[in-house]
Protein backbone atom coordinates (compact mmCIF):
# COMPACT_ATOMS: atom_id res chain seq x y z
CA UNK A 1 0.00 0.00 0.00
CA UNK A 2 1.41 3.60 -0.99
CA UNK A 3 2.07 6.02 1.75
CA UNK A 4 -0.33 9.11 1.77
CA UNK A 5 0.79 12.51 0.68
CA UNK A 6 0.63 13.29 4.76
CA UNK A 7 2.29 10.19 5.84
CA UNK A 8 5.26 11.26 3.64
CA UNK A 9 5.08 14.70 4.78
CA UNK A 10 5.45 13.48 9.11
CA UNK A 11 7.98 10.94 8.26
CA UNK A 12 10.32 13.62 6.37
CA UNK A 13 9.55 15.79 9.15
CA UNK A 14 10.36 13.25 12.24
CA UNK A 15 13.64 12.21 10.06
CA UNK A 16 14.71 16.30 9.83
CA UNK A 17 14.08 16.55 13.60
CA UNK A 18 16.46 13.06 13.89
CA UNK A 19 19.16 14.68 11.97
CA UNK A 20 18.22 18.22 13.95
CA UNK A 21 19.29 16.57 17.07
CA UNK A 22 22.44 14.60 15.67
CA UNK A 23 23.97 18.21 14.37
CA UNK A 24 23.21 19.61 17.13
CA UNK A 25 24.57 17.37 19.25
CA UNK A 26 21.88 17.13 21.62
CA UNK A 27 22.24 14.99 24.41
CA UNK A 28 19.78 12.80 27.11
CA UNK A 29 18.86 15.87 29.31
CA UNK A 30 18.88 18.47 26.41
CA UNK A 31 15.89 20.90 26.06
CA UNK A 32 14.41 20.63 22.38
CA UNK A 33 13.35 23.86 20.14
CA UNK A 34 9.30 24.35 21.22
CA UNK A 35 6.68 23.10 18.68
CA UNK A 36 6.86 26.78 16.86
CA UNK A 37 10.45 27.03 16.60
CA UNK A 38 11.15 23.42 15.06
CA UNK A 39 8.56 24.24 12.32
CA UNK A 40 10.69 27.61 12.11
CA UNK A 41 13.71 25.90 11.68
CA UNK A 42 12.96 23.17 9.75
CA UNK A 43 10.44 24.94 7.73
CA UNK A 44 7.65 22.40 8.32
CA UNK A 45 3.83 22.45 9.26
CA UNK A 46 3.04 22.51 13.20
CA UNK A 47 0.83 19.66 12.82
CA UNK A 48 3.16 17.35 10.86
CA UNK A 49 6.01 18.70 13.89
CA UNK A 50 3.48 17.78 16.72
CA UNK A 51 2.62 14.16 15.20
CA UNK A 52 6.54 13.95 14.90
CA UNK A 53 7.16 14.56 18.03
CA UNK A 54 3.61 12.94 19.64
CA UNK A 55 5.49 9.91 17.86
CA UNK A 56 9.22 10.55 19.58
CA UNK A 57 7.59 10.67 23.08
CA UNK A 58 5.55 7.24 22.40
CA UNK A 59 8.64 5.83 21.68
CA UNK A 60 9.99 6.87 24.65
CA UNK A 61 13.08 8.98 22.66
CA UNK A 62 11.38 12.74 23.93
CA UNK A 63 9.78 13.79 27.65
CA UNK A 64 7.59 16.56 28.23
CA UNK A 65 7.68 18.37 31.22
CA UNK A 66 4.63 20.48 32.32
CA UNK A 67 6.07 24.68 32.38
CA UNK A 68 9.63 23.27 31.08
CA UNK A 69 9.27 21.76 27.94
CA UNK A 70 10.62 18.90 25.82
CA UNK A 71 13.69 16.84 26.70
CA UNK A 72 15.69 14.25 24.93
CA UNK A 73 15.47 11.07 27.27
CA UNK A 74 17.08 7.37 27.29
CA UNK A 75 16.71 5.54 24.93
CA UNK A 76 15.06 2.33 26.54
CA UNK A 77 14.69 -0.38 23.51
CA UNK A 78 12.35 -2.28 25.99
CA UNK A 79 9.32 0.42 24.69
CA UNK A 80 9.70 -0.08 21.78
CA UNK A 81 9.63 -4.33 21.80
CA UNK A 82 6.03 -3.34 24.08
CA UNK A 83 5.08 -1.13 21.41
CA UNK A 84 5.64 -2.80 18.59
CA UNK A 85 4.42 -6.46 20.12
CA UNK A 86 1.20 -4.47 20.93
CA UNK A 87 0.61 -4.15 17.36
CA UNK A 88 2.59 -5.72 14.45
CA UNK A 89 2.58 -9.08 16.30
CA UNK A 90 -1.32 -9.88 16.40
CA UNK A 91 -0.62 -10.54 12.62
CA UNK A 92 0.21 -14.50 12.12
CA UNK A 93 2.19 -13.42 8.61
CA UNK A 94 4.22 -10.75 11.12
CA UNK A 95 5.40 -13.79 13.71
CA UNK A 96 6.47 -15.46 10.67
CA UNK A 97 8.99 -12.75 9.09
CA UNK A 98 9.87 -12.27 12.38
CA UNK A 99 11.37 -15.87 12.86
CA UNK A 100 12.44 -16.08 9.77
CA UNK A 101 14.64 -12.72 10.09
CA UNK A 102 15.74 -13.46 13.25
CA UNK A 103 17.31 -16.94 11.92
CA UNK A 104 19.07 -14.74 8.60
CA UNK A 105 20.60 -12.59 11.60
CA UNK A 106 21.68 -15.46 13.76
CA UNK A 107 23.60 -17.28 10.19
CA UNK A 108 25.53 -14.30 9.46
CA UNK A 109 26.57 -13.55 12.89
CA UNK A 110 27.73 -17.49 12.83
CA UNK A 111 29.30 -17.18 9.73
CA UNK A 112 31.33 -13.96 10.63
CA UNK A 113 32.37 -15.62 13.83
CA UNK A 114 33.90 -18.25 12.39
CA UNK A 115 37.18 -16.99 11.05
CA UNK A 116 37.74 -15.38 14.80
CA UNK A 117 37.12 -18.52 16.96
CA UNK A 118 39.93 -20.15 18.36
CA UNK A 119 40.08 -22.88 21.27
CA UNK A 120 38.88 -20.88 24.03
CA UNK A 121 35.57 -19.80 22.27
CA UNK A 122 34.62 -23.44 21.67
CA UNK A 123 35.78 -24.36 25.19
CA UNK A 124 32.71 -21.64 25.73
CA UNK A 125 30.38 -22.31 23.58
CA UNK A 126 30.85 -26.10 24.86
CA UNK A 127 30.31 -25.20 28.46
CA UNK A 128 27.08 -23.15 27.62
CA UNK A 129 25.82 -25.58 25.85
CA UNK A 130 26.24 -27.96 28.68
CA UNK A 131 25.52 -25.93 31.67
CA UNK A 132 22.93 -27.57 33.91
CA UNK A 133 21.70 -24.84 35.24
CA UNK A 134 20.42 -22.90 31.95
CA UNK A 135 17.22 -23.53 29.99
CA UNK A 136 16.92 -24.06 26.38
CA UNK A 137 15.76 -20.68 25.66
CA UNK A 138 18.51 -18.64 28.15
CA UNK A 139 21.26 -21.04 26.37
CA UNK A 140 19.95 -20.07 22.83
CA UNK A 141 20.31 -15.94 23.85
CA UNK A 142 23.64 -16.86 25.62
CA UNK A 143 24.76 -18.91 22.31
CA UNK A 144 24.07 -16.31 19.75
CA UNK A 145 24.55 -13.42 22.11
CA UNK A 146 28.70 -15.11 22.66
CA UNK A 147 29.09 -15.17 18.26
CA UNK A 148 27.55 -11.61 17.61
CA UNK A 149 30.41 -10.23 20.31
CA UNK A 150 32.95 -12.76 18.24
CA UNK A 151 31.22 -11.30 14.87
CA UNK A 152 32.74 -7.68 16.01
CA UNK A 153 29.79 -6.24 14.45
CA UNK A 154 27.80 -4.16 16.91
CA UNK A 155 25.38 -2.80 14.69
CA UNK A 156 24.26 -6.29 13.72
CA UNK A 157 24.12 -7.11 17.11
CA UNK A 158 22.03 -4.46 18.24
CA UNK A 159 19.24 -5.80 15.80
CA UNK A 160 19.36 -8.78 16.70
CA UNK A 161 18.85 -8.08 20.35
CA UNK A 162 16.08 -6.16 19.72
CA UNK A 163 14.29 -8.49 17.56
CA UNK A 164 15.76 -11.14 20.34
CA UNK A 165 13.66 -9.15 22.88
CA UNK A 166 10.76 -8.64 20.37
CA UNK A 167 10.01 -12.38 19.52
CA UNK A 168 9.74 -13.00 23.42
CA UNK A 169 6.51 -11.95 23.56
CA UNK A 170 5.21 -14.07 21.54
CA UNK A 171 7.04 -17.35 22.49
CA UNK A 172 10.27 -18.28 23.03
CA UNK A 173 12.47 -19.24 20.17
CA UNK A 174 15.38 -21.60 19.75
CA UNK A 175 16.39 -24.71 18.08
CA UNK A 176 17.25 -27.92 19.05
CA UNK A 177 19.99 -29.16 21.21
CA UNK A 178 21.54 -31.09 18.45
CA UNK A 179 21.85 -27.96 16.17
CA UNK A 180 23.95 -25.67 18.42
CA UNK A 181 26.34 -29.13 18.85
CA UNK A 182 26.78 -29.37 14.93
CA UNK A 183 27.68 -25.69 14.91
CA UNK A 184 30.65 -25.87 16.87
CA UNK A 185 31.80 -29.31 15.63
CA UNK A 186 31.88 -26.79 12.47
CA UNK A 187 33.96 -24.78 13.86
CA UNK A 188 36.16 -27.29 15.29
CA UNK A 189 37.03 -28.65 12.18
CA UNK A 190 36.68 -25.64 10.10
CA UNK A 191 34.13 -26.51 7.57
CA UNK A 192 32.45 -22.65 6.78
CA UNK A 193 30.74 -23.76 3.64
CA UNK A 194 28.46 -26.34 5.71
CA UNK A 195 27.26 -23.21 8.10
CA UNK A 196 24.37 -22.53 5.44
CA UNK A 197 23.46 -25.72 5.37
CA UNK A 198 23.03 -26.45 8.99
CA UNK A 199 20.93 -23.23 9.10
CA UNK A 200 18.71 -24.08 6.57
CA UNK A 201 17.87 -27.25 8.06
CA UNK A 202 17.13 -26.79 11.58
CA UNK A 203 13.63 -25.90 13.05
CA UNK A 204 11.66 -23.89 15.43
CA UNK A 205 11.49 -25.83 19.12
CA UNK A 206 9.57 -25.09 22.14
CA UNK A 207 10.08 -25.94 25.60
CA UNK A 208 8.89 -29.48 25.36
CA UNK A 209 11.46 -30.41 22.60
CA UNK A 210 14.45 -29.38 23.91
CA UNK A 211 16.01 -32.39 25.33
Amino acid sequence: MAMSSKQKVYQGVLQEIRQYIDQQHLMPGDKLPSERELADTLQAGRSSVREALRAMELLGLIETKRGEGTFLSTYRPYQTVELLSSFILKEARTREDLYLAKKILEKEAAKLAFSRMNVQDLDKLEQLLYDPVMGPNDRHVAFFKYLFTKSENLLLARVWQLMEEFSHTINKLYYSKVFYIELVQLYSTKNYELIEPLFESLAVQDDDQFE
